[in-house]
Parts: C-alpha cells; structure tokens; sequence
C-alpha cells in the first residue's frame, strides 16, 4: 500500500516512484495507491502498475475492497466526488506503542483555497468530529495510559463550521480538556483568525493546555498574503501573537514561512524578514515555493530557484537565531517534561509544554512526567536537572 501526498508535484513524482519500485520488487503482489494524489490524479493513477486505486475517503470501505482485490486478483478503483462528502469519517485515535503522545483527529477538509493549496481539492468541505465523540476517544486514550493528546486536522481552525450549531475549536477543547483529566492537551496549526480574546481567556483557563500554538502566516507581507489568498494581513496576525502573549505566560508561537512565492520581490521578502523578527517565533519551518500544477500560483511570474533557496538560507538564519532567543529565555525556568525516550548516554529526553526538547540526568522516566529545572542549552535542547515537586518557576 503507498498512501500517497499530493503537496507539491515532486510529492506526486514519489509517489509514482513508490509504485513502480513496489512492482519490481514483488511482481506478484497486490499493489495499492491511495491518499491525496490518487484523490486529485485517479486517471493518470490507473495507468500506473497498480491493482487498487482509492482516494481519501471511506478507508474502512478500502480496506475492504483491498480484500476484495486480492480474493478476485481483478483490479479496482474507488475515488468518489470529494466535494459531495458530508459526514467526519471517525476512525480510531491512538500512537505509539510507547502511550506517550496519542493524536485524534477531530477534522477533515478545507474551504480556504489558498492559491498555492491543492488540498481542497483532495479533500473536500470541512467535517468535524462531534464533541461527544471526541470526548469518548479522549477519555479512552486515557484509560489506555496515554499522557499527551494531539488534536490533529486539515485545518482544524474550521472545526464546528459543519455542525450548524454555533459550536467553535474552544468549545471541543473545553470538553476534550474535561475528558482527559490530568493529559496534556496539544494543537495542530491554528489559522490566526481563531486567535480571538474569547479563545484565548477560555484557553488559559484549561489546566493542561499546551502553551504551543503553531501558527502560519507563509509570509509577512501585505502583497504576498493578498497573492496568497490568505484570509488575513500581519496586522490580524500580530494581533493573535500579542493576545497569546497576554493570556499565556512566554507561549512558544511556532510558525512556517513560504519563500519565493510567485512575484515576491527583494523588498518583500525584507519586510517578512522584518516581520518574523517582531513575531519573534519560537520555532520557524522553511519552505522554498514549489509549483504545484491546478493551482492558481502556478501560473504567476515564477521566482528563480536560486533566489528562493537564497531566500531560504537568510530566513533559516533568521529562525536560528529567534529559536535559539526562546531557548535561553527558558534557562531558569521550572517546567513539567513529559519523558519519552533514552537521550544522550545517563539522560532521558522529552518534552516541555512548550514543545521544546529536554533532556535530564535520570533512568527509566518513560512516559512520566517530572518537574525540571531548565538549567543550560545545549544545541537544540534544554539540559535540566530535577526539581522538588511544586516548585515553580525562579
């Protein structure tokens, strides 16, 4: 089976690379594709070697017809209109053999169409997770042993539009936060238009929410975000910055920027530069734009390559040096680590609520959570040492 992406085309150039690698190594087998590029390409995905092609829906109905293939070794497709589905596909929440961090997924779609953005169209409207149910999964991960719980989508900033119930993201998290007891509750990306004063009082007042919020600009430019099709300027975004900044105590504000969008000029690109510093993320990813054929964007004047992977350097060098600020704000502070994993040789590593990596002196702290005093930063992560129970933050 290949569940295939269908972000960029170099995406859609694995994908195919996959199948063709999976028919030579087991000429024999059944050979699946399904996922977005299936959902966007299903024509030009039949004519690759493949026994089933399926795309982002029904995938209970999948595995079913999978079986079906291989009892009947006669060939299938299965992709449906995306944009007629109506009904959250609840399939079941879970992670890691470890229970440490579980994801439930509470959305899937997305209306935004940014110009760059294939996904509506591999997606389909927005569905959302009822609250009952989630509340029923989040209360299961818990029994299970699960001390984190990740609240994943497509755009889950749109979670309730579906429900016609005046329902909104702050009312699950109130109720998935009641469900799970003393669990971590984490976020996907938030769309900054979320980030409203009514969102953030209710927020800070959930006792094991996470003070991460990843949110994405793409870029800090007037002209590029209106190029973009994003739904918001920097002013509306600074403005979610500075009320997470109110309500929560140094929150890590982690974002991912887009450079080299079609028609981005020197003088753009300094503004965003300019832009990032007075956000001063915590945590930035980097992407250079690339083509991603349908959408609007890719017809647009076109950056030079070398350009953006310039661009891309100087804004990496940027969130270098903003990670590395956040880092050592952090030295001094007493924070609860959730550990995971063996670290270097005689620590353990894990993470903060901030979602920053800690590593302490210890043994066997898998899956507990321990008070740590941030002590030093080593490269990308805060060394600690164990702090008495209660203590706060010095």
């Amino acid at each position: 089976m290949v569940n295939s992406c269908t972000v960029t085309a170099v995406s859609d150039k694995k994908s195919r690379q996959m199948i063709r690698r999976a028919r030579k190594q087991s000429p024999g087998a059944i050979v699946a594709l399904c996922g977005c590029y299936a959902q966007t390409h299903p024509k030009e995905a039949e004519k690759l070697p493949v026994d089933l092609v399926a795309g982002t829906g029904d995938r209970r109905g999948f595995v079913e017809l999978l079986e079906e293939v291989w009892r009947s070794r006669r060939p299938a497709a299965a992709v449906d209109d995306v944009f007629s589905r109506r009904q959250f596909e609840t399939l079941p929440a879970g992670g890691l053999e470890g229970r440490t961090r579980a994801m439930l997924k509470v959305e899937d779609g997305c209306v935004n169409f940014c110009s760059y953005c294939i996904i509506p169209y591999a997606r389909g409207r927005v569905r959302s997770l009822p609250i009952p149910r989630a509340a029923e999964e989040t209360g299961r991960l818990a029994a299970e042993g699960y001390r984190e719980i990740v609240l994943t989508g497509i755009e889950i900033s749109s979670w309730g539009q579906d429900l016609k119930d005046g329902s909104t993201l702050i009312d699950l998290l109130e109720a998935v936060s009641a469900a799970g007891g003393d669990m971590r509750l984490r976020l996907g990306s938030l769309e900054p238009r979320t980030v409203t004063e009514d969102f953030c009082r209710r927020a800070a007042a959930l006792p094991g929410l996470c003070p991460q919020f990843h949110l994405s600009p793409q870029s800090g430019c007037d002209e590029t975000l209106r190029r973009m099709n994003r739904r918001y300027d920097t002013a509306r975004f600074l403005e979610s910055v500075t009320l997470l900044r109110r309500y929560f105590d140094d929150p890590a504000i982690t974002t991912d920027l887009i450079v080299g969008f079609p028609g981005e000029t020197e003088a753009e690109f300094e503004t965003t530069l300019a832009f990032l510093r007075r956000c001063g993320f915590a945590q930035m990813h980097i992407f250079p734009y690339s083509v991603r054929p349908g959408t609007p964007a890719a017809g647009m004047e076109q950056v030079d390559m070398a350009v953006k992977e310039e661009r891309a350097a100087r804004a990496a060098a940027a969130a270098a040096e903003l990670h590395r600020d956040y880092l050592l704000r952090q030295v001094g502070r007493t924070v609860p680590v959730l550990f995971e994993e063996p670290g270097a040789p005689g620590r353990w590593r894990g993470h903060a609520p901030s979602y920053m990596v800690v590593e302490m002196p210890g043994e066997d702290l898998h899956n507990r959570t321990v008070p740590v005093r941030l002590t030093a930063v080593e490269g990308d992560i805060l060394l600690g040492e164990r702090a008495e129970e209660g203590e706060r933050d010095v």
